[in-house]
C-alpha cells in the first residue's frame, strides 16, 4: 500500500513538473511582436523579412506571411488568427524601416495609444485621409518619384505630437494592440479588394473610442506610390456610403505637404533628424 501511494505521489509530481515546464516554454516562445504581411511576391517578401530581421535583432517576434490573400482585409484577419503577440504590426510588403530601434518605438507609442501609424489625419472628410488638407494631416514617408528620384514627404511638424485626436491612419504601416484588432477586425465583407480597408479599420477604431496616434519619430521608405484607379474609386464610394453621417463637413484646408528631394534613403533619414531638431521635436535616433 505504501509503495503504491509513493508511486502515485511521484507520478503526480512528475506531471506537475511537466506542466510547469510546458508553461515556461510557452512563455519563452511567446513573441513580443507579431508582424502580418500579405505578399504574393517572393522577392518583395524576402526583402521585407530581411529588413525586419535587421531592425529587430534578437527580439522575439514572428513574421506571418499571407501569400494568397483574397483582399488585404481578409489576409490580415487570417494573419491575426495565426498570430500570438500582444502587439501587432500590419504592413505592406514593399516598405523598408529606416531606423534601427523600431521595437522600442513601437512599445513606447503603444504604451499611450491603442493604434498608431506613420501618416494620417485629425479630421476625416472622406476615404482619402489627405483630403482634409492642412493643418489636419500628419506624418512622414520617403517615396520614389516618377522620374526615378526620392522625396521625403512631410505632412506636418515632425518629431512632436499633433495635439489633436487622430481619426484615421494610412495602412502602409500600422501597429496595434491585440485587444483592439480582435474587437474590430478588418471589414473583409465590404472591402474585399486592396483599397480603403485601412481607413475603414482605423476610423472605426476612432469611432469606438480607441486612441489613435501618428508616430512622428518613425520613418519608412515606401516603394510604391499607390493607384487611384477605378477600383479605388469604387471602394471610396463604399466608404462614403458607410460613414455618410459621421464624416466631417468642415471646409477643406490647403492641399500641400513639404517635399524634400534626396539622393538616397540615408540622406532622407539624416534630413529627417535635422528637421526634428530644428522644429523642436523629440530625437528620432538612427
Amino acid at each position: 500500500m505504501l509503495q503504491t501511494f509513493l508511486r502515485s505521489l511521484l507520478a503526480a509530481a512528475r506531471r506537475s513538473m511537466r506542466r510547469r515546464l510546458d508553461q515556461l516554454r510557452g512563455v519563452a516562445m511567446q513573441p513580443d511582436l507579431s508582424i502580418v504581411v500579405c505578399s504574393v511576391d517572393d522577392r518583395r517578401f524576402t526583402q521585407c523579412r530581411a529588413n525586419w530581421r535587421e531592425r529587430l535583432g534578437d527580439r522575439r517576434y514572428e513574421l506571418i506571411r499571407i501569400a494568397d490573400a483574397k483582399s488585404l482585409a481578409e489576409g490580415y484577419n487570417r494573419g491575426l488568427k495565426r498570430s500570438r503577440g500582444d502587439l501587432l504590426v500590419f504592413c505592406h510588403d514593399d516598405i523598408e524601416i529606416l531606423q534601427q530601434d523600431i521595437y522600442t518605438r513601437i512599445v513606447d507609442h503603444l504604451a499611450s495609444a491603442d493604434l498608431v501609424g506613420v501618416a494620417g489625419t485629425s479630421r476625416l472628410r472622406d476615404g482619402n485621409w489627405a483630403a482634409a488638407g492642412q493643418p489636419n494631416i500628419h506624418g512622414q514617408v520617403v517615396q520614389p518619384t516618377p522620374a526615378g528620384g526620392l522625396t521625403l514627404d512631410v505632412f506636418g511638424l515632425v518629431g512632436r505630437p499633433t495635439g489633436k485626436p487622430i481619426q484615421a491612419l494610412d495602412g502602409v504601416w500600422l501597429a496595434v494592440r491585440r485587444n483592439v484588432v480582435e474587437s474590430l477586425r478588418f471589414d473583409a465583407e465590404r472591402f474585399d479588394g486592396f483599397h480603403l480597408y485601412d481607413i475603414d479599420f482605423t476610423y472605426r477604431a476612432y469611432l469606438a473610442g480607441y486612441r489613435l496616434a501618428v508616430c512622428h519619430d518613425i520613418l519608412i521608405y515606401h516603394q510604391s506610390l499607390g493607384q487611384r484607379d477605378e477600383a479605388w474609386q469604387r471602394y471610396l464610394n463604399v466608404f462614403q456610403r458607410k460613414y455618410a453621417e459621421q464624416l466631417s463637413r468642415e471646409p477643406v484646408g490647403e492641399q500641400y505637404c513639404m517635399q524634400y528631394s534626396v539622393h538616397d534613403k540615408a540622406e532622407a533619414l539624416a534630413l529627417f533628424r535635422n528637421l526634428t531638431q530644428s522644429q523642436g521635436g523629440v530625437p528620432t535616433g538612427g
